[in-house]
């Protein structure tokens, strides 16, 4: 009976916002698209704030869904991108008795029986889970993840409201193959309602980077770990963005950035296989024996591989950056499967080159000096909105962009945050070299050539 309640209400929520949107584009038929052109505007912003509300009171599914949206760009209007920003992933711990309840249900026991030692209150609590900490019998301080009861339902619910959005949202915003977001959305849910497959992540991401003792990630306790329960070792550090706790170890934000970057860049281009979940609390940090940066990496159930098209594409855009070759940046997208068959590819031609120059104007050596009004003017490609429409319909969702754009996006923004003056290209380049020594670059064809790689 919940879910049919939690089914309703989400989709009121929603049903309210797509009614407003509906009756502007009537009131836009009868007294003109110039007319109304300054109430879009209105709407979004009315409508962002309904999104939001609507996202804190249901919780679950559409948190983790308002923080992927907050950092994808590519297909919301600005004023739902500034107030889905707002969304944290940290909301009110569930009662002790229903985490006593699903360890019984998963490992045959209570907390009590299985371990030394349990806390009843969390350590961190979130929209599909929280973590304890324990003792083992043995002694060892570990970290107990658990799952909330009915999760997998909850999900199950809330999907099937969400796909019933996208499908009336691909009616204003025509993006091909918009479905693809979904099911990526929920292969991300399923992977980290999967605790055993988080154990396997963590082992795979262990491996990669056994040669770096200044990476470090949690060993798993498989006797007392499941589907919905991982008890692993209890990781001790501070959260990498507290640069006060930072200075305290006497420890520098541009030496931590420069071990975060280089670390994502090894994973995406020389092992194939990344975090795509790099949030703030998922990365403590250590003072080694030498006063070096030590990372511990943590809630690894979203590592997943990248795809090869997308590697490749992304080096031919990074190519024809440094090169000012803005032929060479569209082969990268096309490579990446962003170029939809059957659009306008011409007008899309000229929109990324509008972008290409606008980014070469910028001072990228210190993200700190870039203020609100020159990231507007560069987010703004000066298009109308009916050739936006047009632009939308040539560009498709690639397979396996959903994860390195979100984790792309959290990771910069983090290292901004810790090293405005950065060069993140610089830091990365030795991984980007090895790749093209080993791989080679996708060649820029003539702008009158087919778009081969429409598809990822």
């Amino acid at each position: 009976m919940w879910a049919f309640f939690r089914l309703i209400r989400a989709s009121w929520t929603f049903g309210i916002i797509m009614f407003s949107y509906l009756w502007q584009l009537l009131l836009q038929k009868l007294f003109g698209e110039k007319r109304l052109a300054k109430r879009w505007e209105r709407i979004h912003e009315r409508n962002a704030k309904r999104l939001y509300k609507g996202c804190v009171k249901l919780r679950g599914v559409y948190i983790k869904m308002g923080q992927v949206l907050s950092i994808m760009g590519t297909f919301l209007p600005a004023p739902f991108m500034r107030e889905l920003e707002k969304l944290q992933d940290q909301v009110p711990p569930q009662p002790y008795k229903t985490v006593q309840r699903a360890v019984r249900e998963a490992l045959g026991d209570t907390p009590e029986a299985l371990y030394k030692t349990f806390d009843q209150s969390p350590v961190a609590a979130a929209s599909l889970g929280q973590v304890h900490s324990a003792t083992t019998h043995e002694g060892e301080h570990v970290a107990v993840k658990v799952l909330y009861p009915n999760v997998k339902t909850i999900i199950r619910v809330d999907l099937r409201v969400i796909g019933w959005c996208m499908a009336v949202y691909k009616r204003f915003m025509p993006v091909g193959q918009l479905d693809r977001f979904l099911e990526q959305l929920r292969d991300m849910l399923e992977r980290e309602t999967d605790l055993a497959h988080e154990a396997r992540c963590i082992e795979r991401m262990t491996a990669n980077f056994e040669d770096d003792p200044d990476v470090l990630f949690p060993a798993v306790h498989a006797d007392l770990s499941s589907a919905t329960v991982l008890t692993m070792t209890f990781m001790d550090g501070v959260k990498i963005s507290d640069k006060g706790a930072l200075e305290r170890l006497e420890l520098k934000p541009e030496e931590v950035a420069d071990k975060l970057i280089k670390v994502f860049y090894k994973q995406v281009f020389y092992d194939r296989y990344f975090h795509a979940d790099p949030h703030p609390g998922n990365f403590f940090v250590q003072r080694g024996d030498e006063g070096q940066v030590r990372l511990v990496v943590l809630d690894l159930g979203s590592a997943c591989p990248v795809r090869d098209n997308l590697v490749q594409g992304m080096l031919s855009v990074l190519s024809g950056f440094l090169t000012k070759n803005d032929d060479q940046v569209l082969v990268g997208i096309e490579t990446m499967g962003f170029v939809g068959e059957g659009g306008d590819r011409k007008l899309l031609e000229e929109t990324v080159k509008r972008y290409f120059q606008k980014l070469l104007d910028l001072d990228l050596t210190d993200l700190s000096k870039i203020n609100t009004q020159t990231a507007a003017e560069f987010i703004n490609p000066e298009l109308k909105t009916r050739e936006i429409r047009k632009v939308m319909k040539a560009v498709q969702y690639p397979m396996g962009w959903f994860y390195v754009e979100r984790a792309a996006l959290i990771m910069f923004g983090l290292s901004a945050q810790l090293a405005p003056t950065m060069n993140t290209i610089e830091v990365g380049f030795p991984y980007i070299m090895k790749f093209l020594a080993e791989n080679p670059m996708p060649v820029a064809k003539p702008a009158s050539a087919p778009a081969a790689a429409g598809a990822a």
